[in-house]
Order: structure tokens, then C-alpha cells, then sequence
């Protein structure tokens, strides 16, 4: 068999649609819409989407497939985020760290001289409880997108952990450096 007609197992997989989801196919486009909200995913050249039956397969019209399986996996990921949402959660490690909400911006305090302002994107909502921040929205990538530049602000250090990471992100901490005794050996002193 020829190394590029082999098909993708995750690509092949049919996705079941929930109830509460309309998908509408055209030319080059999928909308997903459902409770939380509406998402739409662009079809590369080579791939189809066809309906039938409450699920939905994606399919390689030539011997060309590379976005077989990634097209299969967004559109799966479309489904969990217009039925149930996605979220990533930050938590601030440090004395005197804390985030509050103004308005739709959070206000992070993490030790710089001055406050660090994050406005959300359309589609991304904050929360705040308890020294954490979480990000919500409809689409994966732009959540996990957001989070991650939220925690590139203060990234954790490796001594003591101060900074933001990710709610169950654990942190390798270095040991700090060990103080050399005074003077060398005993008695290397007096000669």
C-alpha cells in the first residue's frame, strides 16, 4: 500500500452530533451552532463533510489527505464548545498577587509598578475565584490562546513558584545556591 493513500484513523471516525446542535455545511465552510454559541470552521481543498443520520464524517476527495484527521478533531472540539464550553484555569502563586474584575477586563497585581490590564477577545469571558482566573469561551484554540498569554505575563520561577500557571501545573524548583564555607580548609589559615 502507497505511504499516501493511507487513511487517518482519527480523520475516518464519524462524530455524533448532540441534539441541541444544528451543523450546516457549504462550499468551503462548516457552522456549528448550539446553546453556547456558534463556531465556524474553514474545509481545506482535498476534504469534504457529509451529514447523515445524526453524525457527521469527514472525507478526502484526492490522494492528498494531510488535514484529514485535524479537520475531524476541530470539528469534534466545535461540538464540545457550543454544547459545553471550554475553560482553562490560571492560578497566582505570591504575596500581594491578586486579579480583579472590572468590568469584562481583568486586573492582574503581580508585583510589577503598575496593574496589568487583560482585555477578553469576543467569545472569551473571565471569572475570578479565589487567586485564580478562569477563561471560558466556545472555541479551544482561542481559550487555550488566551491562557496562555495571560500566563506569559508572569510566567512561575523555578526557585520559589511565584507567578501564574496553570490550575494542577506542576512546577520543577530549582535549589538556590548552596553558601561556600569561609577560609577553605582548617588551619590553611595560619600558614
Amino acid at each position: 500500500m502507497v505511504r499516501g493513500y493511507l487513511m487517518s484513523r482519527i480523520g475516518n471516525a464519524p462524530i455524533t452530533v448532540p441534539n441541541q446542535v444544528a451543523i450546516s455545511v457549504e462550499k468551503s465552510t462548516v457552522n456549528v451552532v448550539g446553546p453556547k454559541g456558534e463556531l465556524c470552521l474553514s474545509i481545506p481543498s482535498g476534504i469534504g463533510v457529509t451529514q447523515s443520520d445524526g453524525t457527521v464524517r469527514i472525507v478526502r476527495k484526492g490522494a492528498d489527505g494531510a488535514m484529514h484527521g485535524l479537520l475531524r478533531a476541530q470539528l469534534a472540539n466545535a461540538l464540545i464548545g457550543v454544547t459545553k464550553g471550554w475553560t482553562k484555569t490560571l492560578e497566582l502563586s505570591g504575596v500581594g498577587y491578586r486579579a480583579v474584575m472590572a468590568g469584562a477586563d481583568v486586573t492582574i497585581a503581580i508585583g510589577f509598578s503598575h496593574p496589568v490590564t487583560v482585555k477578553p477577545p469576543a467569545g472569551i469571558t473571565f471569572t475570578i475565584q479565589e487567586n485564580t482566573i478562569v477563561v471560558s469561551g466556545t472555541d479551544k484554540q482561542l481559550v487555550g490562546q488566551v491562557a496562555a498569554g495571560i500566563r506569559a505575563i508572569k510566567k512561575p520561577e523555578p526557585y520559589k513558584g511565584k507567578g501564574i500557571k496553570y490550575a494542577g501545573e506542576h512546577i520543577r524548583k530549582k535549589a538556590g545556591k548552596a553558601a561556600k564555607a569561609i577560609g577553605g580548609a582548617p588551619g590553611a589559615a595560619g600558614k
